[in-house]
Formats: C-alpha cells, structure tokens, sequence
C-alpha cells in the first residue's frame, strides 16, 4: 500500500486489522457472559440482582454507603419503608 496525502496504507490497515480482531473478542466474551447468566439462572439465581451486586462491587465503598442512605431517604419520603410505629406493634 502506498502513503497518500501523509496516510500511510499499511498502518492504517493495521489498525483496521486490530480492532476488528479486538471487536471479535469482544463479542465472544460477551457470548461467555451470556452462557455464564443463564447457567446461573437455571440454578436459580435472578440475574438481575447478580448484575446489581456486579455493579456495587465495582465501586468504592463509600459511594455504596452513600448510595444506599439515599435510597432510603428516597423510599421513607415516598412511604415505602416500615415506620417505627409499625415495627413497635409487630414486635408486641
């Protein structure tokens, strides 16, 4: 291949080249993701909050603290958690 207007045939092929290569491999882990999921979900196991627990372990563990608290303010102001009250007369 030839240069043209500075570009250079042969590097540009290259990396044409590797990232097809990079994209095929791509798409092989992400078949070996699938077959992992539904091994697990024939098992037993709910995808979805495997996914949830994947995501919280990839970050700080501050951030899943303050994460956390906020849905539960988020949820107490929306009625969704028990009240103390509730939580009292159920123990009684």
């Amino acid at each position: 291949m030839t240069d043209i207007s500075g570009i250079s045939g042969n590097q540009l092929r290259l990396f044409i080249e590797k990232v097809e290569c990079l994209e095929e491999e791509k798409n092989d882990l992400m078949e070996n993701l699938r077959d992992v999921f539904a091994e697990a979900k024939s098992v037993g196991f709910d995808v979805k909050i495997m996914k949830q627990i994947i995501k919280l372990r990839k970050m700080k563990k501050e951030d899943v603290v303050e994460q956390e608290e906020l849905l539960d303010i988020y949820k107490a102001a929306l009625g969704m958690l028990p009240s103390f009250e509730s939580l009292d007369e159920q123990a009684a």
